[in-house]
């Protein structure tokens, strides 16, 4: 069993240099309906910079974020791939599939990856297949898998609120960065990689999305200021999106749902290219005020076809 992040590092010998070997571990074509939301974070101490010396990773995020379009996709079944050959070390099976909040924090303590598969490779690396849907594994630890094998599915177990599986890598004690295994310094600038078909990376993205009961001033949007967690039914719901380094012709779509169906869903266009920006779409409570319930709104930003991120928001609307 699989019992905390420090648990699972074993040791091992480490290939002589970087060699690739890895497929992508989801079953999925990236920017159509998949897509990935974080990596590594290579720099030391506080701060995150990812592989290009880019802002898309999370402090302290030693892996790779493969995720969902949405819920109902996860609903319906994603699965998770073998990323190499190997022999499966260890399983999870039996994390329920919740959302991740603060105060759930100390329930899951030394169980964060959630439902979890960790595959040992005959080069000396681990890899490590995190969030996964409880009741979907379907390998045992001993089982010898090839690269693409199915060894679950996408689930929301552990340290997460949106669906995707955390794939990260090991080579002894150490978490390797599949994009850049040996050096940083070049800032993924003709690195090395582990991967047989590098993934496309996008320097764009979003920061957040999140509910409030106004169009919010970019300072706000900033700060997290903006964001409202509940509202009384009178109120206005406004869902805001904020993009970083978004081009001329990319479009953000602002979607919100609540108890009785759909409220808005619509196209807002990005007319220059920005180093961040925020765009937000809203509705004037109905004369009968807004049902009671949770609304969930999802920000989706994409370039032509390619679908670069999204980002989901709830709001809790109460007359307590």
């Amino acid at each position: 069993m699989l019992r905390a992040s420090a648990a699972i590092l074993i040791a091992s010998a480490a290939p002589a240099a970087a060699e690739a070997f890895l497929s992508v571990p989801l079953d999925c074509t990236l920017g159509q309906d998949c897509f990935i939301e974080d990596y590594h974070d290579v720099q030391p101490g506080p701060g995150q910079q990812d592989y290009t010396c880019g802002i898309k990773s999370r402090d302290a995020h030693y892996g790779t974020d493969f995720a969902l379009l949405s819920f109902n996709a996860m609903e319906r079944g994603v699965d998770v791939l073998a990323a190499a050959d190997g022999v499966v070390e260890a399983t999870r099976d039996d994390e329920d599939d919740i959302p991740f909040t603060p105060e759930r924090r100390a329930a899951i303590e030394g169980r964060e990856c959630g439902n979890a598969v960790r595959i040992g490779h005959d080069n000396g690396y681990q890899s490590l297949y995190c969030h996964m849907k409880k009741g979907s594994i379907a390998v045992s630890s001993g089982d010898r898998v090839s690269a693409g094998d199915t060894l679950g599915q996408v689930g929301l177990s552990g340290e997460t609120n949106y669906p995707h599986v955390h794939f990260a890598l090991l080579r002894g004690s150490e978490r390797v960065d599949p994009f850049a295994p040996d050096s940083t310094a070049t800032c993924g600038a003709g690195g090395d990689t582990l991967w047989l078909d590098p993934p496309a990376y996008i320097r764009s993205g979003l920061f957040t999305a999140g509910f409030s009961i106004e169009v919010p001033t970019f300072e706000d949007v900033q700060s997290g200021a903006a964001r409202h967690k509940r509202s009384a039914p009178n109120e206005p719901l406004v869902l805001y999106g904020h993009a970083f380094y978004p081009e001329a012709g990319d479009v953000l779509n602002l979607s919100a749902k609540g108890p009785e169906g759909e409220i808005f869903a619509e196209d807002v266009m990005i007319e220059e290219s920005r180093a961040q920006l925020f765009r937000a779409v809203g509705r004037r409570a109905p004369d009968t005020g807004w049902p009671e319930g949770t609304y969930h709104g999802s920000v989706r930003h994409t370039r032509g076809d390619t679908v670069i991120a999204i980002r989901h928001a709830e709001i809790d609307v109460t007359s307590d």
